[in-house]
């Protein structure tokens, strides 16, 4: 289940030049920390897609987005991350609409 290195790029241009970000493989794909938290990321599964840790408050908005549904990980939904598939990642308005949500969310948390 690799992930698609060219949306990984298109993440890496969202995020530009955000202090304190690095990149972890983890789960088959490619997360983007920051100062030490999830942020988003870039998978394989279903064809491929990204996820956006949007937290509980942003979670029912960032569901309202086209092509952006639950993130279920071994068959559990992950209340607060949401999975963005092929389409919305391709979608410049869409994947910056739930990116900004997860970086308010994440922006609040205490670095680790």
């Amino acid at each position: 289940m690799a992930y698609d290195d060219g949306m990984a790029a298109q993440l890496r241009d969202d995020l530009g030049d955000l202090e304190g970000l690095r990149e972890v493989k983890m789960f088959g794909g490619l997360c983007f920390m920051w100062r030490g938290n999830m942020l988003c990321g870039a998978h394989g599964q279903n064809g491929g897609g990204g996820l956006m840790r949007v937290g509980k408050d942003w979670h029912a908005r960032a569901l309202s987005l086209p092509g952006v549904r639950p993130m279920a990980m071994t068959g559990r939904s992950m209340t607060g991350f949401v999975d963005l598939d092929e389409t919305a990642m391709g979608d410049d308005t869409v994947r910056a609409a739930a990116l900004a949500m997860a970086k308010e969310f994440v922006g609040a948390l205490p670095a680790k």
